[in-house]
This record gives C-alpha cells, sequence and structure tokens, in this order.
C-alpha cells in the first residue's frame, strides 16, 4: 500500500483519466474505488471486494484505511467522502468551466414541466439544449432513461461533458433534494435557479419538513455560482422564507404581489378546457401568454420560467414560444382515444401535486372527475391518507388502487389511505391497478374526466423487487379503442 495525497489524485485525474466507482461490482483493474457511507450501508465493507477486482486507488475515511494497508493499491484518505467524489469527477471531465449555462430546477412538484418549457425555450430559440430529469437524460444525438432523477456525481460531470462534446449550448437539470443533500451536483456551477413549491414529500429520508427545505434552499445558498439567477415561487410559505435569505431573488406568483429584486406578478384571465391565459406584469413591462396546459400549477410553472428567463437578460418577445409548447408525458397528459372520452394521465404521487392535478380538472369545468390513485409501498407512510383527503375533497369517485407496492402488501397501504376518504362521495377499492383502470373508464360519461394518478411516464410497476411492464397510457388506450 502507498499512501497518496488528494491533490495528486485529482491531477492523476486529469491527465490520466482513472475511471471512478463507488459500486465494488463495478470495478476493473485500474480503477479508482470511493467508500461512500449510505443511509442502509457503508461501502468500507466493500473496499476487499474492490481490491480483488483490481482498483488501483481506495478512497476512504480514517476508518477504512486497515483494510487496505496489506493491498498493493494505492490510498487516499478523505473524511468526506461526497465531497471527494465530485471534486474527482470534475478533474476527470474537467468541467470546472463548462462553455454554456446549467440550470437548476428543484421543489417538490412541476420540476419536470419546468425544466421541459425551459428545454423548449432554448430549442425554440434557435440553441442547441441538453436535458436531465425524471423522463430522462437527452441533447442533440443522445437520449436514455433516467434511473434517478439526478444522476450521481460521476455521471452527472461525464453527461455535462459530453454536452460540451455534442455543442449544447445551454442544459436544464431537475434537482432532487436527494441529490443536494448527497452533494450529487457538487462542482456544477449554476447560471440559474428556480424554486417551484415545497409540500409535503421523501420524510421516509428527510426527518422532517425542516431538513427537506434546507436540503432544497442549498441549491439557491450553498451550491456554486454565486451571481446565478434565482426565480422563487412567491406563492408558497417556504418560497418567501427562501426570498428573504435569497436576497437577489427573483419571485414570482399568481396573487398580485411583486417579491425579490423585481418580482413578476402574473394573473390568470381566463382557465378551461383548451388552456390559460395568462397576464404578466414585471416592472414597466406588460404582456399576455395563452398556453394549452391546464391548472394554476401549471400557470406557475410558466411564470417561474419566464421569471427566470428575464433576470437572464431575455425578452417578453423572447417569451412567446412558450405557447406552442403542448406538455410532457406524464404531467396532466390527455390521452386521445377514438370515443372522445377524456382521460388523462399524472405523475401526481403527493398529497399537494394529487390536489393540484385534481383542481385543474376540476377548474376546467368537467362534470365529474374520477381519481384512480395508489401510494407507493417502502415509503413516506403519513402522506397516505393525505392522498385520500386529497382525492375526497376533490374527486367524484375515489378509485383507491395499487402504484408501486415494491416490498409491501397493496390491501396494507391501501388501509393506510382509507381515513383520508372518510369524506369522500364515492369510493371504489381495487388493488389490480389494470382493473381500477377499467372500471374507473366505465364510470365515465362524455363530460366527465378520468385521472389516473402516480405514475406518469413510468413504463413499469415495481411489485416486490421486480419491475413490471405497466404503463397507464398503454392501459387507457387498450380500454377506449376496444369498447
Amino acid at each position: 500500500m502507498t499512501e497518496l495525497s488528494f491533490a495528486a489524485l485529482l491531477e492523476e485525474l486529469r491527465t490520466q483519466g482513472l475511471a471512478i466507482r463507488t459500486d465494488s461490482r463495478r470495478v476493473e483493474r485500474g480503477d479508482a474505488f470511493v467508500a461512500l457511507r449510505g443511509n442502509r450501508q457503508d461501502a468500507t465493507a466493500f473496499i476487499p471486494q474492490a481490491l480483488e477486482a483490481g482498483a488501483s486507488v481506495i478512497v476512504c475515511g480514517a476508518d477504512g484505511a486497515e483494510r487496505v494497508r496489506r493491498s498493493a493499491a494505492r490510498l487516499v484518505v478523505h473524511e468526506d467522502a461526497r465531497d471527494a467524489l465530485w471534486r474527482m469527477a470534475q478533474a476527470r471531465y474537467h468541467t470546472e468551466t463548462l462553455p454554456f449555462p446549467v440550470i437548476g430546477v428543484t421543489g417538490t412538484n412541476g420540476k419536470t414541466t419546468t425544466a421541459f418549457l425551459l428545454d423548449h425555450l432554448f430549442s425554440s430559440l434557435g440553441k442547441k439544449s441538453g436535458i436531465l430529469g425524471t423522463v430522462g437524460y437527452q441533447w442533440p444525438g443522445f437520449h436514455c432513461p433516467a434511473p434517478l432523477t439526478t444522476p450521481d456525481s460521476p455521471e452527472l460531470h461525464r453527461m455535462l461533458d459530453a454536452m460540451r462534446q455534442a455543442g449544447v449550448e445551454a442544459a436544464v437539470m431537475e434537482v432532487s433534494s436527494h441529490a443536494i443533500d448527497q452533494k450529487r451536483v457538487g462542482g456544477v456551477h449554476f447560471a440559474g435557479a428556480i424554486f417551484t413549491n415545497l409540500t409535503q414529500d421523501h420524510l421516509d429520508y428527510h426527518p422532517d419538513m425542516e431538513s427537506y427545505y434546507t436540503a432544497k434552499a442549498g441549491l439557491f445558498l450553498e451550491l456554486p455560482g454565486p451571481d446565478k439567477v434565482c426565480a422563487v415561487n412567491s406563492d408558497d410559505p417556504y418560497g418567501r422564507r427562501l426570498l428573504g435569505s435569497c436576497r437577489a431573488g427573483i419571485g414570482f406568483g399568481l396573487d398580485g404581489t411583486e417579491t425579490g429584486r423585481s418580482g413578476l406578478a402574473g394573473a390568470i384571465l381566463s382557465s378551461g378546457r383548451d388552456g390559460l391565459r395568462l397576464g404578466m406584469r414585471f416592472g414597466d413591462l406588460r404582456w399576455e401568454l395563452r398556453s394549452p396546459l391546464v391548472g394554476s400549477f401549471n400557470a406557475l410553472n410558466l411564470l417561474g420560467v419566464q421569471a427566470l428567463c428575464l433576470g437572464m437578460g431575455f425578452s417578453p418577445d423572447d417569451l412567446a414560444c412558450l405557447e406552442a409548447f403542448r406538455g410532457v408525458p406524464g404531467r396532466l397528459e390527455r390521452i386521445d382515444n377514438p370515443r372522445g372520452l377524456h382521460a388523462f394521465v399524472d405523475y401526481a404521487h403527493t398529497p399537494d401535486a394529487l390536489a393540484k392535478a385534481l383542481l385543474a380538472l376540476r377548474d376546467a369545468g368537467f362534470a365529474r372527475i374520477v381519481a384512480v390513485f395508489g401510494c407507493g409501498g417502502d415509503r413516506d407512510r403519513a402522506k397516505r391518507p393525505l392522498m385520500g383527503a386529497a382525492a375526497a375533497r376533490y374527486a367524484d369517485v375515489a378509485v383507491l388502487t395499487s402504484d408501486n407496492p415494491r416490498t409491501e402488501d397493496p390491501e396494507a397501504i391501501m388501509e393506510d389511505v382509507l381515513p383520508g376518504l372518510h369524506e369522500a362521495r364515492l369510493v371504489v377499492r381495487e388493488p389490480d391497478r389494470r382493473e381500477a383502470t377499467r372500471r374507473a373508464i366505465g364510470m365515465l360519461g362524455p363530460e366527465d374526466a378520468l385521472l389516473v394518478a402516480g405514475k406518469g411516464h413510468e413504463e413499469y410497476q415495481i411489485i416486490g423487487e421486480q419491475r413490471h411492464p405497466y404503463s397507464d397510457q398503454h392501459v387507457i388506450r387498450e380500454f377506449l379503442e376496444c369498447a
């Protein structure tokens, strides 16, 4: 064993391009292995496997050093392995500076639609753009599904380097609270950031809402990019709190006020089945925008994008291209069908997101709303009755079913939801998601709307440890086209 300084390792990564691994099962001869501490396991226990696979460098804390001492590998002692990981990735892929701006979008809900709106705007203005988020990772000449909303550090910096080589001129990234907390976005110099909202979610990971907020706020208050433009939802109580700390932030909202440096005040002039008509005020500027998107939450998504772009020097004329944006797969996605029934699929899997999706359909003027929804297994149990309460309040028929039950019993998950449905008009309980959708479609009239919520763009259902092919869109089309 030879001890190596961290500075020397970074230089070696810059000049020789070692592969960086955090999973001992992926280590190959000559790789650098970083032993991360996770919530469930400590990777120092896997140092022997990494050495056996041929790792030439081991990066770990002092407590893992003893496992390396009798090996031929080189040891780098670093007490914050996650900090070491992003610095190594940055050096390996030479991403200390990039020739294009990176925009980060964070919040409980609305990240994906906001990111795709920005991607659409950049593309419409003739810029090559890239996007990393829940639906997938893509840029000119490349697309793949996303295993994580925000990739881990080595993969993220590798992708930023690939975007540079592809001539990307602007990149948009959904930034999850997990990614901020785990320093996955360390070393990314953000040119701009948007805060959409904060409501209950991920309390299976974060101890409480305060920790959840602190993680999200890190994108604005701690991560690199001291001159980055920050657009913050001032209608959200956590957003108002963030604006108090982020003094240069541009507030945006629908409550008629201007918040922050020179806030963007918006108003819904009309809202219906065909979409939104918005009026905006930014300083002395006034303009309107029409959008096929429905619901006040989408109005806020549109405002957030406009606020950020105005802060980056775009004009209201540049923003007119947003009118052509038709939406994101699985985000209040309309499922066209030969029967002409109104069916929508949405990713809503939090109480707030479900309430907003249902309220959007309610405001659009449908006679009745039939909602198919469930809750994921092995996740925050406290939100389950809140999901039921959201369905009870805004749906005429609540069809309770399975989402991704994972290792939990679907019936037990539904039992957790039921207390929130005690005031529901009509409840149908059906654990089989396919059968639940069929029964919901059978209740639809020509003036009604169906919302199938929870999975959105996903094309699988997780039962136990296995992913089984399943698509809400495909199931809805099958029943509506065969009827």
